[in-house]
């Protein structure tokens, strides 16, 4: 049971009917985490969705690359319901099951030959646990993917903190079929290693 109510499309006002039914016949195909709480606000949760799409399903990076930010997102702030949906997704895109075990046990995530995966991996932790990254790493994830993939990458950060940071306050409940899957320190925020 979350903290907030959660309305069925049945009881929801006409503004709300139109960005469920908007939501449920994109890629999505279904309204489930942070925007069941953003629905409460029509107007949110149409730019919340809109800008989603653009996050998950259209920036220049590849895709595993892209769930690869998104599922290191989830393990720093121990966000149960993103994980468990996008560590699927990200297994589905092709990031490596190994490379998912390791941000979910806290351990150091192999990039041996997959030198994109290593710096998508060092720019998303610097941002996460330092609010900024070096400027080296920085410079890295321009060389590769240009200043347009370096404003993606570092959107698709920020926009999943605010996923992460919606789902753990209102305790949005895991969608029907999944299950936790991260184990929450007592300490707070879930500290990501370092691969040096």
């Amino acid at each position: 049971m979350g903290r907030i109510s959660l309305p069925t499309r049945e009881v929801m006002s006409a503004a709300q009917k139109v960005v469920y039914d908007s939501v449920v016949a994109g890629p999505r195909g279904v309204v489930v985490g942070p925007l069941r709480a953003a629905i409460h606000n029509p107007d949110l949760a149409d730019r919340w969705q809109k800008l989603g799409k653009v996050l998950r399903y259209e920036t220049s990076l590849p895709l595993s690359l892209n769930e690869l930010a998104i599922v290191l997102t989830a393990r720093r702030w121990n966000a149960q319901v993103e994980w468990s949906i996008h560590a699927k997704e990200a297994e589905k895109a092709g990031l490596s099951t190994d490379v998912i075990e390791a941000i979910r046990t806290g351990s150091k995530p192999d990039f041996t030959n997959d030198t994109s995966g290593e710096e998508v991996y060092c720019y998303a932790r610097e941002i996460l646990m330092n609010g900024t990254s070096q400027l080296e790493t920085y410079k890295a994830i321009v060389a590769r993917w240009g200043e347009k993939g370096v404003v993606e990458l570092t959107a698709v950060i920020g926009y999943y903190s605010m996923v992460a940071m919606t789902l753990n306050t209102h305790e949005i409940p895991m969608p029907e079929g999944l299950e936790n899957q991260l184990d929450v320190p007592d300490s707070g925020l879930y500290p990501i290693p370092e691969l040096a």
